[in-house]
């Protein structure tokens, strides 16, 4: 089902769909998709892919919901690291009064993955993360503001030609957002870590960092895959069964 979130004044276009069996609490998982690339498509089509991804959590007993960031897809405003992590804690959040439901968790696909660990860090109520093809940090984006503002142009994550107002302000954000800090705030959480060894975009690195960080993360590389692990069905067999242990774990 098409419906919409609120993220302070941006509406962000979502899809939710609850598990076909008969669960008046199901468990509630949140999907985040990645930073636009370019390659596959402008921001206009990322996350097309992501409602198929939900059908499948929600047939393994799941309410599901998925959404794209401000300034991708359906949804307002336009990108910033700070204003993508608010969009998390507000679905998140949301979430857990959209209908009765055992507890949320989060799962993410590279910059959606980091955010996920940023969120739970703030929020000890999520129940669990996992993050797919995800940075241990944005050095490398805040070490070159400039060049990431005209690529997020270039693909339509900024519509807006007066956006930021502040550019020190919007920076700022890139080095303050740091998912190897925050993994170790959502320990004793369940983690689990999905990184491709041939990923192009994010060395495998990162994923041991976050792990280590964590401290009891569950941590799985998969040979040959590259960044996109959307795509990757060996990696979303990988998120099906750790779906699976955490929906059949503790009450």
């Amino acid at each position: 089902m098409e419906t919409e979130f609120t993220s302070g004044r941006e509406t962000l276009a979502a899809y939710h769909i609850d598990p076909p069996v008969t669960d008046r609490r199901p468990p509630t998982l949140v999907i985040c998709h990645g930073y636009p690339s370019g390659v596959l498509g402008s921001a206009a089509t990322t996350g097309r892919s992501y409602p198929a991804l939900a059908d499948r959590v929600a047939n393994e007993g799941w309410r599901a919901i998925t959404f794209t960031f401000r300034g991708c897809g359906a949804s307002s405003g336009d990108f910033g690291l700070g204003g993508w992590l608010d969009d998390v804690l507000a679905v998140a959040d949301q979430a857990r009064s959209l209908a009765p439901t055992r507890g949320v968790w989060l799962a993410g696909f590279g910059t959606g993955g980091a955010l996920c660990v940023a969120a739970a860090a703030r929020r000890p109520e999520i129940r669990g993360v996992a993050a797919l093809g995800a940075p241990a940090d944005f050095s490398d984006w805040a070490n070159h503001p400039r060049r990431l503002l005209r690529h997020a142009r270039d693909v339509g994550a900024i519509r807006d030609p007066q956006f930021p107002a502040n550019l020190d302000s919007w920076t700022r954000q890139l080095r303050d957002v740091r998912p190897v800090d925050d993994a170790a705030k959502l320990a004793p959480r369940s983690f689990l870590v999905v990184h491709g060894s041939d990923d192009e975009s994010v060395p495998s690195f990162d994923a041991r960092v976050l792990s280590d960080a964590h401290g009891s993360g569950e941590l799985r590389i998969v040979p040959g895959a590259g960044h996109d692990l959307r795509h990757d069905p060996r990696s979303v067999a990988i998120l099906i069964g750790w779906l699976d242990r955490e929906r059949h774990g503790p009450a």
